[in-house]
């Protein structure tokens, strides 16, 4: 029935109610709606970046430095855990993640954090993980292995 409306023969024959018009307006607006809520927009910023962008809520690609000090007391306080994190420029933050510390950071490749930027640390609201492929070791010793038997052949 509303589709009738819409085509151009009809058009001219049939006028459309108000209602019909408000109708798919406001179906038109809900979708639009959800699309822009379920779709994120964000980008990955550099640590300097998120610096200019004090107080917003800003994505982080960045290293653990595991040449500075990682604090995580779990009897003292298990819901903090401070460590520096550098991004691939050598920009170098401190680094505050009020939870439990996640299994495995030391050995993370990378740390995707999201959070806000302060005027000493990047208060962290969520970290996930990229860590080391468990794979990698198996292709290395698959290729050694491979060439070890063209060796005794």
């Amino acid at each position: 029935m509303v589709l009738s409306y819409l085509c151009c023969e009809n058009f001219n024959r049939h006028t459309m109610k108000k209602s019909s018009i408000v109708v798919l307006i406001g179906i038109a607006a809900l979708i639009v709606g959800l699309l822009a809520y379920s779709v994120d927009f964000s980008t990955y910023d550099t640590i300097d970046s998120a610096k200019n962008k004090e107080g917003k809520f800003v994505h982080l690609i960045a290293k653990l430095d595991h040449t500075m000090p990682l604090e995580y007391d779990p009897v003292k306080n298990p819901n903090y855990l401070s460590f520096y994190a550098v991004d691939s420029l050598g920009g170098k933050t401190k680094v505050v993640f009020r939870n439990s510390k996640p299994t495995d950071l030391e050995k993370s490749e990378r740390l995707v954090m999201k959070g806000t930027m302060t005027k000493d640390h990047f208060e962290c609201k969520d970290i996930l993980l990229k860590c080391p492929s468990k794979y990698k070791d198996d292709k290395q010793n698959l290729e050694k292995s491979m060439e070890d038997s063209q060796y005794t052949n």
